[in-house]
């Protein structure tokens, strides 16, 4: 089959996909309770990632309760699905991710929280929001991406410290993760479902969907506190190990 047919075969059933986990999260999530809520949204994750013949390898260990504050690399449109596919948590997401077509209903379903990255102000109330979610839910899980932009997955970009902040109110941990895509076949790394620069989103999802069969591998580090750091310190420390976790598995066999 030529690659335009395979990304047509992709994309029906990853459209078909998408509208079933709308009218599940519409007649459904109002009268479920978080814990099947959680377990349908990781179902649906996963199934996700095999529509688009993404292989999901995990490293180390997800984490398994809150409150717990988890940040990583940010490469693709995909990350969200990636890490909902290895279990329960919420994001911290860009505004503009709210007003995309189905997934943006998906991603406010999930719980994310939206922030306008152009605007301090928005950002004190998106910190603010977190301190009181993780304050509140001891089980709480909030993903977030500190980079504050998408890059090619080789390297990773400085982190913007803010968000680090509501750890430091909360007085909760954080696990770093970082995250590769690779050709599952070669092993090799993958620009495939990058998101960077030039690329418009349906660019993005089409060469996604025409690439030869992926594999995504999330390794997760140990959780560390924040033993009297600011922020700007806890970050730089984050990054340091998010980019050793990444040169293992880009290192690894």
């Amino acid at each position: 089959m030529t690659n335009s047919f395979i990304g047509i075969f992709r994309l029906g059933r990853l459209g078909l996909h998408l509208l079933h986990g709308l009218v599940v999260v519409k007649l459904h999530f109002p009268r479920w309770q978080s814990p099947q809520k959680s377990a349908r949204i990781q179902a649906w994750a996963q199934s996700t990632l095999a529509l688009l013949a993404i292989e999901l390898k995990v490293i180390g260990q997800p984490p398994q309760q809150g409150p717990l504050l988890l940040v990583g690399n940010h490469v693709s449109w995909l990350d969200i699905v990636v890490l909902l596919a290895s279990g329960p948590c919420r994001f911290v997401s860009k505004s503009e991710v709210g007003q995309w077509p189905l997934v943006g209903s998906l991603t406010r379903a999930t719980g994310t929280l939206f922030i306008t990255r152009s605007s301090r102000r928005d950002a004190m109330r998106v910190v603010a929001q977190m301190a009181e979610h993780l304050h509140a839910d001891s089980g709480a899980v909030l993903a977030i991406f500190p980079e504050g932009t998408t890059s090619n997955g080789l390297q990773v970009l400085p982190f913007h410290a803010n968000l680090f902040q509501a750890a430091i109110s909360a007085n909760v941990a954080v696990q770093p993760m970082a995250l590769r895509f690779e050709n599952a076949a070669t092993g090799q790394h993958s620009l495939a479902p990058c998101y960077i620069d030039d690329d418009t989103l349906l660019g993005s999802v089409w060469r996604t969907l025409t690439a030869p069969r992926q594999r995504v591998v999330l390794h997760f580090g140990q959780s560390q506190h924040c033993e009297g750091r600011k922020r700007q310190t806890w970050a730089a420390d984050a990054h340091a190990e998010v980019t050793r976790l990444l040169q293992f598995t880009s290192s690894r066999p």
